[in-house]
């Protein structure tokens, strides 16, 4: 029995047809996960995942926007139907996508054509058609993620500061070639990508917003550990063709990037007291990631590519 089974139980009965089912009926089983609490229930006749918000999410998540952009996402063939849903708290319930394997870095490392499908499915987002709520504005959200710190006892990592304003150069660059805004997932972990050899899902919309398209791409790549033959194969499959020096300059500009907003990330999460993982050195190993790469003597290159575009 989950730790909670009555939330989780509570959110199967807003289902018309699951209204009657009693709670010893059905099986739960624990998920993973580093905010919420995340579960897959088999009723016997079907499974679906219950998803119960983690403490203190609610000060940087807006849960309507999560849930129209899950349901946009869901519409366009990109990640599982959501079956109910209450938009003020985040309790969730969504089906369960079968037969599909939950992706890690070692997943797409050893599956053959993964990073294609991934970027096949970031496609498939990208270019639904459709409008996501919230603009996910990098530098807006460092500033804001800075805010929140502000009131909490946290200490950023030393030279934090540098390496922001060591990155207003980048931001003039991406301003001054501004690109396309999509429908973007924004949160590209591993484990939001669900693969059954054919295809590839994506799941968990809480970051989602309207964005460049190729921070999904960095993001992902960071996440993944990709190697440069794989970010070549993922790009490859998104655009079909070779991806230009701009394109790919815009996807490793993000790979820093992420890794800089990120960083703040795991520091809330570490003075929230989230106990999922050590987001101490989580947040310590991301802002090393981001400056090694800012400080790469090829960085400035792929900058310069961007520039160029504008």
């Amino acid at each position: 029995m989950p730790q909670n089974r009555d939330a989780v139980h509570a959110a199967l009965m807003n289902i018309p047809h699951l209204s009657n089912l009693a709670k010893a009926s059905y099986e739960t089983q624990r998920l993973g996960g580093l905010t919420n609490l995340v579960y897959r229930v088999d009723t016997g006749d079907e499974q679906l995942i219950v998803r119960i918000p983690g403490e203190g999410t609610d000060d940087y998540i807006d849960r309507a926007v999560e849930l129209h952009n899950a349901r946009v996402a869901a519409a366009a063939g990109v990640s599982a139907d959501v079956i109910w849903a209450d938009a003020k708290t985040g309790v969730m319930v969504s089906r369960c996508i079968e037969n599909i394997e939950t992706m890690t870095p070692a997943l797409f490392a050893s599956r053959g054509g993964s990073a294609a499908r991934a970027g096949e499915a970031l496609g498939r987002l990208h270019r639904c058609g459709q409008e996501f709520q919230f603009r996910f504005e990098l530098f807006a959200m460092i500033d804001d993620y800075l805010n929140i710190l502000s009131g909490k006892d946290v200490q950023l990592p030393e030279g934090y500061h540098d390496i922001v304003a060591a990155a207003q150069p980048i931001k003039q660059a991406l301003n001054d070639a501004p690109a396309d805004l999509t429908p973007c997932h924004c949160d590209p972990l591993c484990e939001n990508f669900l693969d059954d050899g054919a295809r590839m899902w994506i799941v968990d919309w809480e970051y989602s917003g309207m964005n460049d398209p190729m921070w999904d791409m960095g993001d992902l790549s960071v996440e993944a550990g990709f190697t440069d033959a794989q970010d070549g194969e993922m790009l490859y499959a998104y655009f079909g063709r070779p991806a230009t020096a701009a394109e790919t300059g815009r996807m490793v500009i993000y790979k820093a990037m992420c890794d800089l907003l990120w960083t703040l990330w795991g520091l809330i999460q570490l003075a929230d007291g989230n106990e999922a993982e050590d987001f101490n050195a989580y947040a310590t190993g991301r802002f090393n990631r981001c400056r090694n790469l800012m400080q790469d003597e090829g960085f400035q290159s792929h900058v310069d590519a961007v520039k160029a575009e504008g």
